[in-house]
């Protein structure tokens, strides 16, 4: 074991190798007896691919480059692909990110288009297909642009003909229903057929504020009478869906807690949740079998892959080192994969898990012996994982003696460790959203730095989904203050307790959080320097035209109507408040960003411009929100660790200087 200082310590984790863990497996669906999912590409442009796992266990890549399967609708997207087995062989059908078009494709053939070419960033968006091989169509959420605005739009449950005749004719498309709602979800289809089920929002609500179940009767192809059976405008319905003997199912959080029903009445009542933040259009955190039981994602906190009998309430969770579930969920159970008939209550469960010591992966659970395994996108690099973070679940006390949840990751390396007396840097990590949460798994991102001896917190600040309503309400309008006072309290509290150096704290964030980083840096004078990413910087701006529809009405809840309470979007924005940045920072964007444009990273740097504050603004080209190309990954890490070393004194080797102007 050698003695060096913190930040200095040589590691096998770069920020090449941090970069190709960046994203994880997600959509997740069965064609016949195989699992398809899309999984990214950062090393081709950040594309997302379609891959394919064989009876045999095979995986292969579908789609090769440009093809992307991601959808636009709401931004931030939607399930971006539906598959069938057809005489024998897959026919699928996607969302090419490029052009937004839905294509269909045949194992062996090249994709062929099945709606119009529109304008790239508005036009025709899809989301959510679902095959209707009976009819010939696809049923999927229709997003058309009617105007130039960002909030020029209007959204629809649509039919697609596979037979490609919409490519050319737009009226080809079958609108299922009006454009009553700002939002809906796709379409569930009960199992005769007989009646279809979505969900419905309109502004300024967001869909974990609350949301409409809405039901329809499915005659001749068409949906009609669609009528709200539950939710309203303070009871967000997650997800809905239908047993396999037509009850309709969906996951409310009236009590507080997503938790399941089944034609209204509570199946397993209990404080943790069984649903989520509805952040991209598809998202499942329940599934039904066949055999009537449901497969679930619920947990506070960290989640669990379980299976619940409705009939007695009994929930059981599968065996394994996982200690998050991505809400991506498929299930199975026609037939196993030797085309024998299965045993009685036999099915398959698909899900994406990931833990501290692996990144997401495909795990498959046998609902009848409870067993489960990786049988896709399995964890695999070079590492030791000797380096990699031991995290602990910490609970602070924060402001008004509230709770406050973190996962604290220490400075760790197999081989090295500091001086007697020497305390470690700490970077403060807010996570997006804000109504969104930090995961307990395995980053490589975070690893990067503490193998090099710099700790990292992470911190679910009041406002975070994953324990409850009553906490993720704590943020109405206290977007600004909960999330900076939380993340200042687990940052001093880590220094009192003798566990980071006072001296040394930072602050990051990305989107939301990079809001919560740049407020921080203008509100306390807790850190000793600060990253922001792809920010919000200036409210009223942003949510007076300048992001995306989806979240346009946003701040109506977490500050306060414009219009009744113009002063505090003035005293919370830290572009007006600049003067009082007097720390290092890094400014990193994508300029093709629509959600947190580059305009507010600009007007932000107009009024830091003489004041002699050292900074840096690296803007990425072809980048939007969320970096996704491996070589913006890795430029991005390398100038985050060079600022903390040049501000905390630090000498990690190998990383490029980052230049600091005033």
């Amino acid at each position: 074991m050698q003695t060096s200082a913190y930040g200095s310590w040589p590691s096998p984790i770069d920020a090449a190798l941090a970069a190709a863990h960046d994203g994880h497996p997600e959509w997740l669906g069965f064609v016949g007896d195989e699992v398809w999912w899309t999984e990214p590409r950062p090393t081709e442009g950040g594309r997302r691919t379609l891959v394919r796992r064989r009876v045999d266990g095979q995986e292969e890549s579908v789609l090769p480059a440009p093809w992307n399967v991601r959808s636009r609708v709401i931004e931030y997207g939607g399930h971006p692909w539906a598959g069938a087995v057809v005489a024998g062989e897959p026919l699928v059908v996607f969302v090419h990110f490029a052009d937004q078009r839905l294509y269909r494709y045949e194992p062996g053939s090249e994709p062929r288009p099945l709606t119009p070419l529109s304008p790239v960033g508005g036009g025709l968006r899809w989301a959510e297909p679902q095959l209707r091989l009976d009819l010939g169509e696809v049923w999927c959420v229709l997003e058309e642009f009617t105007g130039d605005g960002p909030t020029d739009v209007r959204r629809v449950l649509a039919a697609v003909p596979l037979d490609g005749s919409a490519v050319r004719d737009r009226d080809a498309v079958r609108e299922l229903t009006d454009d009553r709602h700002r939002f809906v979800t796709g379409p569930r289809v009960s199992p005769d057929g007989s009646r279809a089920a979505w969900l419905a929002w309109d502004h300024p609500r967001m869909p974990w504020d609350g949301t409409e179940l809405v039901v329809a009767e499915v005659l001749g192809g068409t949906l009609r009478e669609p009528r709200t059976v539950a939710g309203g405008p303070e009871e967000s319905i997650a997800q809905a869906d239908w047993s396999a003997d037509g009850r309709l199912l969906y996951a409310s959080d009236r009590t507080g807690w997503w938790n399941l029903y089944r034609d209204g009445e509570p199946l397993c009542p209990r404080e943790e949740e069984f649903g989520g933040a509805l952040w991209k259009l598809g998202h499942r955190w329940f599934a039904p079998l066949d055999s009537g039981l449901i497969a679930v994602v619920h947990g506070s906190g960290s989640t669990a892959l379980g299976i619940l009998d409705p009939e007695t309430g009994e929930l059981v969770d599968a065996a394994g080192p996982w200690t998050e579930f991505a809400p991506t969920l498929a299930v199975h159970g026609e037939r196993s994969e030797m085309g024998v008939p299965p045993p009685e209550g036999w099915g398959r469960v698909v899900a994406v898990g990931a833990s501290p010591r692996t990144a997401y992966e495909v795990v498959e659970l046998d609902t009848r012996t409870g067993r489960a395994r990786v049988i896709g996108a399995p964890h695999d690099d070079p590492v030791d994982p000797a380096y990699y973070p031991e995290p602990l679940i910490r609970t602070f006390t924060g402001p008004d003696g509230r709770d406050i949840h973190a996962h604290v990751y220490p400075p760790h390396h197999p081989g090295h460790r500091a001086p007697g007396g020497e305390l470690p840097p700490y970077v403060v990590w807010a996570h997006g959203g804000p109504t969104g949460h930090a995961p307990l798994v395995l980053d490589l991102s975070i690893a990067y730095f503490t193998s090099r001896g710099i700790g990292v917190a992470e911190v679910n600040y009041g406002g975070s989904t994953g324990y409850g309503r009553e906490y993720r309400n704590r943020l109405r309008e206290q977007w600004g203050v909960v999330d900076v006072e939380d993340c200042a309290a687990v940052a001093l509290a880590l220094a009192d307790e003798g566990t980071a150096d006072r001296d040394r704290l930072a602050v990051r964030g990305g989107s939301a959080g990079g809001w919560t980083a740049a407020a921080s840096l203008t509100t306390t004078d807790v850190y000793a320097c600060g990253t922001i990413v792809y920010p919000i910087l200036d409210l009223a701006g942003w949510g007076t035209g300048e992001t995306h529809d989806f979240e346009s009405q946003y701040l109506e809840s977490l500050v306060g109507p414009l219009a009744e309470v113009p002063g505090r979007y003035a005293e919370r924005s830290p572009v007006e408040h600049a003067d009082r940045v007097t720390v290092p920072f890094l400014l990193l964007q994508g300029l093709d960003d629509v959600i947190c444009p580059p305009a507010q990273c600009e007007r932000f740097l107009s009024r830091i411009a003489g004041r002699q504050v050292p900074h840096a603004y690296i803007a990425f080209e072809g980048e939007g929100h969320g970096f996704r190309r491996a070589e913006t990954m890795i430029r991005a890490l390398e100038a985050e660790l060079s600022l903390y070393a040049q501000v905390f004194g630090l000498n990690p080797p190998g990383v490029p200087t980052l230049e600091l102007i005033k």
